[in-house]
């Protein structure tokens, strides 16, 4: 049950308890009596009637009539069987009758022809989509470091229906990187990833937004050991222009690092056990 219709029955009882002392003047006990008749009958009847199911999809229009009618049993019965011997009502309650039904009048018609409440605003729907990039791996190679950037693809997030970008296109990889000497460390630096157009330059990145540089970390250092490798987990800026069909060309890997000398010594030294104590 919605509060409205909870109004419309109370709205229905009082009207009807002022409106019987203005048709059926005789045999009333007055506007307070009438009201209570009316409140009693039609919120009494309509509860009824959505309790046993009777009409459950029915609308205020309809609940209405029925709130009318249950306001009217009560003080009809009154009038029949329990009637007073007054002729009329004081000249108070005249006054306060004609001025309850002209306020229940005046409710009842801002209800109906007032504004229309606006439906609440529904959030948005934020979506992803997505760009392949062709091809999704490739094979990198600096000099005794080597290796593979996999699983790359370009995504931006934006509101469904607008196509309002909510956040920027950033491109997603995962670089594996190797250190093929037999006798150096590398010692991993940063990076940094440049986007090239057709004609062999830089697509910068829009206002406010931060260049996609790399740090090197493997286990919480950045040293590679002969033979060893890091993975790194991309997740950078990308430019919006570079989205444009046929607008990027290639991607750059710039990272620097240092190699130096890797030894293994040996070293023994004589040790002996003495005797149980």
């Amino acid at each position: 049950m919605s509060f409205t219709m909870f109004v419309t029955w109370v709205l229905v009882g009082v009207l009807a308890g002022v409106v019987a002392g203005m048709v059926m003047k005789r045999g009333g006990y007055g506007l307070k009596k009438d009201v209570t008749f009316g409140l009693v009958g039609a919120i009494g009847l309509s509860v009824i009637f959505r309790a046993v199911g009777l009409f459950p999809q029915a609308g205020i229009v309809a609940m209405a009539f029925v709130a009318a009618v249950g306001a009217g049993i009560p003080i009809v019965a009154q009038r029949k069987f329990w009637p007073t011997q007054s002729v009329g009502e004081e000249k108070a309650d005249k006054w306060w009758r004609w001025g309850l039904g002209v306020a229940v009048v005046a409710v009842v018609a801002w209800m109906t022809l007032g504004p229309v409440p606006q439906p609440a605003a529904t959030a948005a729907v934020i979506e992803e989509r997505t760009y392949s990039v062709t091809p999704a791996s490739v094979k990198v190679q600096a000099g005794i470091v080597t290796g593979e950037v996999t699983a790359m693809k370009v995504a931006e997030r934006i509101e469904k229906g607008s196509d309002r970008i909510i956040t920027p296109a950033k491109l997603t990889a995962t670089l594996r990187l190797k250190n093929t000497s037999a006798n150096q460390t590398v010692r991993l630096l940063e990076g940094k990833l440049l986007y090239i157009d057709a004609q062999g330059q830089p697509i910068k990145l829009e206002d406010s937004r931060t260049e996609p540089t790399l740090k090197f970390a493997t286990y919480g250092s950045e040293r590679l050991d002969p033979g060893q490798e890091a993975t790194q987990t991309l997740d950078v800026e990308f430019p919006a222009e570079a989205l444009k069909a046929r607008r990027l060309k290639e991607i750059r890997l710039a990272f620097s690092y240092i190699p130096s000398p890797y030894r293994e010594e040996t070293v023994n030294f004589a040790v002996s056990i003495g005797a149980e104590k």
